[in-house]
């Protein structure tokens, strides 16, 4: 149904309170990153912004989060969701603290949307007032700052660059990073843009009309 809200839901959720030195090594942590949190989700992009919402909510560093291949088609890797974060804390109490946030945001934050009434195009156009510190390490075009405003806008490949298009010429955003098709999960792509948090929330309310447009008129010139 047009409309309809899609939200990711957490597939697995674990802490180590003391990291073992030969993981700790390889993970690159500090001296002072003793604890792990790790969490795999049922959708990668979410699991990204959920990560960034961590770090503004508890002491912690993302130091691992990346895409898994399909994993959930995957009968033999059902746990290893769509994306797995490894979140680094000085202790326990704190690696909590920020695997609670990331879930919270995993549940009730960042959604994709059904562009049209079959279910068969999906979108996501999500404002950020303010970035914490890992998505702007996903930044690859402009250098970006935590505390930056943002929107993260998601599709599949034709609703997304015609949408990444309309959103530039609605607002006074810029693209800081950009998400060619294909992923690793599946054929949505994207990018993040920055400018004020009002211009951000002008270019997701674009970006949404569009891959709205494109998903209910798909060969109109």
């Amino acid at each position: 149904m047009q409309g309809e809200i899609l939200r990711a839901e957490l597939v697995c959720q674990k802490i180590i309170p003391n990291v073992d030195a030969g993981l700790a090594k390889h993970l690159k942590l500090r001296d002072d990153q003793r604890s792990l949190a790790l969490f795999t989700a049922s959708v990668d992009d979410i699991t990204f912004i959920a990560c960034d919402e961590a770090t503004k909510k508890a002491d912690i560093e993302v130091v691992y989060c990346e895409s898994t291949f399909s994993a959930l088609d995957d009968p033999y890797a059902k746990l290893s969701g769509e994306a797995i974060a490894l979140l680094a804390a000085p202790n326990p109490a704190e690696a909590r603290a920020g695997l609670e946030a990331a879930i919270d945001h995993v549940y009730n934050g960042a959604y994709y949307v059904n562009a049209d009434e079959a279910g068969e195009s999906i979108y996501m156009a999500h404002t950020i007032s303010s970035s914490g510190s890992y998505l702007p390490t996903l930044c690859d075009v402009l250098e970006v700052a935590p505390g930056t405003p943002m929107a993260y806008c998601m599709a599949p490949p034709v609703e997304m660059f015609y949408a990444v298009d309309a959103a530039l010429k609605a607002a006074e955003v810029q693209i800081a990073g950009f998400f060619n098709p294909p992923l690793n999960t599946t054929n949505i792509a994207g990018a993040i843009m920055i400018g004020t948090q009002s211009a951000c929330k002008a270019a997701c309310d674009a970006f949404a009309a569009a891959c709205i447009y494109v998903a209910n008129h798909p060969t109109e010139l």
